[in-house]
């Protein structure tokens, strides 16, 4: 399945920053909306800002338009702001993109869980993320960090407790 771009892609204004604030709003929330549902779309949870920029997400060779490096931070800050992304760097040159927040991994991890009937079940990260029984469900694959800060939410509701293996960690879901 094809990434589908919107409207504002093909729109060369789209690549300025607008001077107008409440014209910048809405473009910045068309930016932000864009650069999550591609991140999604792709399975992407790190961006780097310079690699980013000459990627098809800020960059549209059809329209020989592309975002500028300040613009592009404007737009990741936006995205800190609502709690969709972290800063790796202080320079503020890479970031963790949270498509999906935390919670609503833990929500649907949980779901599953309680579908097939494994509450009381002791689970591996791996087991989790990259498990045979796991492979129809959206958080097959999750990176590791995701993985854990979505399980550390479900351990502050009560819902499961982060353990230390042998091998690593692992998860025991009440």
């Amino acid at each position: 399945m094809s990434f589908e771009w919107p409207w504002q892609y093909n729109f060369p204004p789209f690549y300025t920053l607008q001077p107008n604030v409440d014209t910048r709003q809405k473009q910045l929330v068309a930016w932000c909306s864009l650069v999550l549902s591609y991140c999604r779309h792709h399975k992407l949870y790190t961006l780097d800002v310079m690699e980013a920029q000459e990627s098809p997400l800020f960059n549209n060779k059809k329209i020989k338009r592309k975002l500028s490096v300040e613009a592009i931070q404007v737009v990741l800050e936006e995205l800190r702001k609502k709690g969709n992304l972290e800063w790796l760097d202080k320079n503020k040159s890479r970031c963790l993109v949270m498509w999906r927040r935390p919670e609503e991994w833990g929500k649907l991890i949980y779901q599953w869980v309680s579908k097939n009937g494994m509450v009381n079940s002791v689970f591996t990260l791996y087991e989790l993320s990259n498990g045979d029984d796991t492979e129809a469900e959206e958080f097959h694959g999750l990176e590791e960090w995701v993985l854990l800060r979505s399980l550390q939410a479900l351990q502050t509701e009560g819902k499961a407790e982060i353990i230390n293996m042998d091998d690593g960690k692992g998860v025991k879901f009440f």
